[in-house]
């Protein structure tokens, strides 16, 4: 027997809890300049309780080819990435994103 989700009650393979998620996202995408000149593509407001902000910072570091990290809920790219992270996002299912 399959297991089924707690939030849709559709079978775990079936869920579209994610992918609702995603679309409820309000997603804005940043750039900071930091010491000695760096830049740093900020990616903030994914909810960490819906999605999985480790596993999507994986997927844009491989995307952008740059190394990041996850902090206090928010996505910290190395480089001026804004371009590639709103094509990648887009990709991936989310649609309301600002720059």
């Amino acid at each position: 027997m399959a297991e089924i989700c707690s939030v849709c009650g559709l079978p775990k393979e079936l869920c579209v809890c994610e992918d609702i998620a995603r679309e409820q996202q309000e997603i804005k995408i940043t750039t900071a300049k930091r010491r000695y000149g760096k830049m740093v593509t900020i990616i903030e407001g994914i909810d960490p309780t819906d999605i999985d902000l480790e596993e999507l910072a994986r997927f844009l570091k491989n995307r952008c080819a740059a190394g990041g990290t996850v902090k206090d809920g928010i996505i910290e790219l190395q480089g001026d990435h804004k371009k590639k992270c709103l094509e990648a996002l887009k990709e991936k299912g989310y649609t309301n994103i600002n720059e």
